[in-house]
């Protein structure tokens, strides 16, 4: 077992695929020694900012925790808030962007790449 405090694993930075804006980031599972068989993380979104649309070899579960925001899919868009999940699939090209007045918190799960 390993148990992580978010706060121990915490970074400023651009989001991933085209640093649009700023967020913070919480990788919760790198801390989980392999073989581990997923990631589970964080994300906090500042206003404006967003994760680059980009291609995903797994199913990927974006999870909302707080604020508002659009995921897209192959193009396809759908708002999310609070307690909305987008369950993305294999081979899609998927992003997701903050909207609204506040920062949008995600939680991120999917299988770790072999």
């Amino acid at each position: 077992m390993v148990v992580v405090n978010e706060r121990d694993v915490m970074v400023r930075e651009a989001p991933p695929h085209g640093a649009i804006g700023m967020s913070t980031a919480y990788r919760i599972s790198d801390v989980a020694p392999q073989p581990r068989t997923m990631e589970f993380r964080r994300r906090v979104l500042d206003v404006g900012a967003a994760v680059g649309e980009h291609p995903i070899s797994h199913d990927e579960v974006y999870y909302v925790t707080s604020g508002t925001g659009v995921v897209v899919s192959d193009g396809v868009e759908a708002e999310l808030s609070a307690g909305m999940a987008a369950y993305l699939y294999e081979n899609a090209v998927v992003g997701i962007r903050q909207t609204g007045d506040e920062p949008l918190s995600i939680i991120i799960a999917y299988p770790v790449s072999r």
